[in-house]
């Protein structure tokens, strides 16, 4: 215990924070591929473990029943121009952010940050695995259409995490506590790995995270009773701006201010995003 409690103060903020994502990543990882009923060879389960980050084991287990699809030239293209696009806010737009403003260069790396990897990176791998035959989807599907923070959540943001946690999470507990409460344990479960990943390297700002999508829950079973749908706020312009504003305007409680200082600046300083 010593020795671990050495080593973390030895490591960088930002690098904790690394090692605790990769730890959990890689946790559901095992876990997702040793539930799969299913094995294949050696070199799918290692482009499975080391070269996807999705959490869909399906495509890999069984190529031979799912369709080949075809990567249009388009996808490669606006898969490569939100990479590029992440990697101008990181190395460009960061430095451009006056040095008495580090929170808003802090957030303008955030958002790089998202925009190289998830949105940019991730997609390219996901082109790279449908041209070889594995039927694998990008983990963003254009969060910007949603109309609805249901739609938002389990269909268009980040599906690794609804692929895990629909699976094991939302399925196992909706029979005992119902949807609502299985969603809810969900959310809770999310806000608490983020206190982990995010609040625990920063020392600081616990319970924001978990805060955050708990009001997201809140505002998910809002959007779904008789009084929302009357007024049409799960749907439509008015839906989307609804979602919108639930998601982005209790952003900061996400990434909240100790975070962005004391992790995310000294890893973009790192990264060279900072003169």
């Amino acid at each position: 215990m010593l020795m671990t409690n050495e080593l973390l103060t030895a490591v960088p903020a930002w690098g904790v924070m690394w090692l605790l994502a990769v730890g959990v990543f890689a946790a559901c990882k095992v876990l997702t591929y040793r539930t799969a009923g299913q094995r294949t060879s050696a070199g799918v389960t290692a482009g499975y473990l080391f070269g996807w980050p999705g959490l869909d084991v399906g495509p890999f287990v069984s190529r031979g029943h799912t369709p080949e699809r075809r990567v249009e030239s388009r996808e490669w293209i606006w898969a490569g121009g939100k990479t590029l696009f992440g990697a101008v806010l990181i190395w460009v737009g960061v430095r451009a952010v006056p040095t008495h403003a580090p929170l808003i260069a802090g957030w303008v790396g955030i958002i790089g940050l998202g925009f190289l990897l998830h949105f940019g990176a991730f997609h390219l791998l996901a082109n790279i695995w449908r041209a070889a035959g594995y039927d694998v989807q990008p983990l963003m599907d254009a969060p910007h259409r949603s109309t609805s923070l249901a739609e938002f959540w389990s269909r268009r943001w980040n599906l690794a995490f609804r692929d895990l946690s629909h699976r094991f999470i939302f399925r196992p507990l909706r029979s005992q506590l119902g949807v609502g409460g299985a969603m809810l344990a969900v959310f809770l479960f999310s806000g608490l790995v983020h206190d982990l990943v995010i609040s625990v390297p920063a020392g600081g700002g616990y319970g924001l995270p978990t805060a955050y999508f708990l009001v997201q829950a809140a505002g998910l079973l809002g959007q779904r009773s008789r009084w929302a749908k009357r007024w049409s706020l799960h749907e439509g312009f008015i839906g989307w701006a609804v979602t919108a504003t639930f998601v982005l305007a209790p952003l900061p409680w996400l990434f909240h201010r100790t975070f962005v200082l004391e992790v995310v600046m000294p890893f973009l300083k790192v990264m060279g995003a900072m003169g």
